[in-house]
Order: C-alpha cells, then sequence, then structure tokens
C-alpha cells in the first residue's frame, strides 16, 4: 500500500495527501495503548547464584564488604571493554544540520577497521581511566588494570576490588589467580553471567555510545582513537559518582517478582 509505520512516528509525520482513511487510521495507531510495532528486550536470570554474586557487588557500591564498611584506603573499580568499535568512512561527506534541516549522513560507507575501547571507572572517586587496543584479550586487559594499578592511591591502597562481567579476558578463577598474583591487593568480583547492567561502566559507555560514536562517521581507527580519548579527558573535568539507587534490597524484591511471575505455558 505504499505505506510504512515507524516507531515513534507520529500522525503530523503522514503526507497531507493522504484519503481521510489513512489519517484516521494513523490517529487510532498512535492513540492506541497497544503498539505492535514497538518491543523491549529482557533476559531472564538463569546463574543459579545470581543474588549472592550480585549483592556482593550491591554491596560494594554501598561501600560494605562481607559486613564490614569500606576504609579510607578501599576502592571500588568497574571495568569492561567496548569491543569492535568500526571506523566507517561514509562515500560522501555529511552534511551538518542546518535550518529546519537535521544533520545527513550518507548510509553507504567504506570499512576502515576496527578496535578496542578499554575503560575503568573508580565507583566513588569518580575517576576515569581508558585505553584503546587492536583487540580485547588477556593481555590487553591486564595492560588497563596496570594503567590503574601502578598509580595512586590505588598503588598503595589495603584493597582495590575490580567488578568484571565473565567476558573471556577475565573469566573464572584463572583471571583471579592471573591478576590478584601479580597484584596483591587487588580483589577481583565477578557479576552473574547476564548482568552487565550491575556494571556501573556500563552506564559510561552508553554515554559516549551517544556522545562520541553516534553517528559513526570517521576517516580512519586514529581518528575513532582520538575521539574517544579526548572524550574521556573531557568527561573526567567534570565526572560526579553515579547515583546508583539500586540497592541489595531492590534486587530480592526483582527476584521475587520474577519467582512469582506465571508464564501461559504452565498455566495452560
Amino acid at each position: 500500500m505504499g505505506c510504512r509505520l515507524v516507531a515513534g512516528a507520529s500522525p503530523s509525520c503522514a503526507p497531507r495527501s493522504w484519503p481521510p482513511a489513512w489519517s484516521t487510521l494513523w490517529r487510532w495507531l498512535e492513540e492506541d495503548p497497544i503498539k505492535p510495532w514497538q518491543h523491549r528486550s529482557w533476559i531472564f536470570p538463569r546463574d543459579p547464584g545470581f543474588a549472592t554474586k550480585a549483592a556482593v557487588v550491591l554491596d560494594l557500591y554501598q561501600r560494605r564488604f562481607a559486613g564490614q564498611a569500606l576504609g579510607d584506603d578501599e576502592y571500588v573499580v568497574s571495568a569492561d571493554e567496548k569491543t569492535s568499535i568500526q571506523a566507517r568512512c561514509r562515500c560522501h561527506p555529511t552534511l551538518p544540520p542546518g535550518a529546519a534541516r537535521a544533520m545527513r549522513i550518507e548510509h553507504e560507507y567504506d570499512r576502515g577497521g576496527a578496535l578496542a575501547y578499554l575503560a575503568a571507572w573508580d565507583v566513588h572517586q569518580a575517576k576515569l581511566f581508558g585505553r584503546c587496543e587492536p583487540a580485547t584479550g588477556i593481555a590487553p586487559f591486564g595492560r588497563l588494570v596496570a594503567q590503574v594499578m601502578s598509580c595512586e592511591p590505588y598503588a598503595c591502597a589495603r584493597r582495590v576490588f575490580w567488578v568484571v562481567d565473565n567476558g573471556s579476558s577475565h573469566r573464572g578463577q584463572a583471571s583471579i589467580e592471573r591478576l590478584q598474583g601479580r597484584w596483591t591487593n587487588l580483589r577481583l568480583i565477578h557479576l552473574p553471567v547476564h548482568a552487565s547492567w550491575l556494571n556501573q561502566i556500563e552506564v559510561y559507555f552508553s554515554v559516549i555510545q551517544r556522545k562520541v560514536l553516534t553517528p559513526n562517521d570517521f576517516l580512519d581507527l586514529a581518528e575513532v582513537e582520538q575521539r574517544l580519548l579526548a572524550f574521556q579527558h573531557r568527561y573526567q573535568q567534570r565526572a560526579v559518582a553515579f547515583d546508583w539507587r539500586f540497592t541489595e534490597a531492590d534486587l530480592d524484591r526483582l527476584l521475587h517478582r520474577l519467582d512469582e511471575h506465571e508464564y501461559p505455558s504452565k498455566a495452560a
């Protein structure tokens, strides 16, 4: 019929030449609470130790560990990698925004390679560390750890808790032995599987995705790295700790609601 509904569009987007029937249909769809073209995805926590592992991290955000308050010489660092950041060189120059005109980005592009951005965030001191690497892996992540742990106050701290997910660069007991063997005051804390939403560094990654990497329009990887590190430096000048309000009590309530959830297949 020559029409395609787009999420977030409004009746004003309909061409003026449309017949009244089309305008009426568009209005009905806009007003109706059921919008089949919109969706949200989710994942059910399958880690059998989800509550226990997540509670450790949430307590650390509240400056507590094993039932004891953290001292002034103890720190909590959230870290992860943002992988496969491409340099997309558009086939035609990007047109900047103008009067009554949004920025225009050419759809076609040449691939200029990809890199990884590794970052660590002190969740209470609001200190940010980051670096670009050709790829992720044990060695690149080890260099990020060294970048943080070799400077003060972390080098002489009593304990530095590193909150990480279960990515291959820092997975399992082997990663604990490797990193804690090199840095005796480091404590590696793994999140449950599929719980990156509890990792505070992901908040910062969402910022750079919106502020730096969208739209993806770079000449080469050197420009990608320069822009990432320049934004990191600017962000650090104004950084404040995130207002993290999700607590262990909130987690307990969430898991309780999930336990009580009845699926249609079970009710049938």
